[in-house]
């Protein structure tokens, strides 16, 4: 156990930061989800209008440190590679 005020300050601050990025971690896991859902269903219409919102989040999960930056360019390149090709099956 830590004996020290600035330790037991480090141990309040880790635990709130856990619960954010809990949250922030849940929220991305949930986006992507349902954007590989349209994407798997081939709902070109639904898929198109999540892109953004989807990409936003993934962003903020980027900047914030819940991914890592390549990590988030990696799901938006292969969302945006998915919904084109359903772009051109569609057309």
């Amino acid at each position: 156990m830590a004996n020290t005020i600035s330790a037991l300050k480090r141990i309040r601050i880790a635990e709130r930061r856990t619960v954010v990025n809990r949250m922030r971690r849940s929220r991305l896991r949930i986006t992507v989800r349902a954007m590989r859902r349209l994407l798997s269903a081939k709902d070109l219409a639904g898929a198109q209008a999540a892109l953004p919102k989807t990409f936003s989040v993934v962003d903020k999960a980027a900047k914030t440190g819940v991914i890592k930056k390549n990590t988030a360019a990696r799901y938006k390149s292969r969302m945006h590679a998915r919904l084109k090709a359903l772009e051109g099956t569609a057309a």
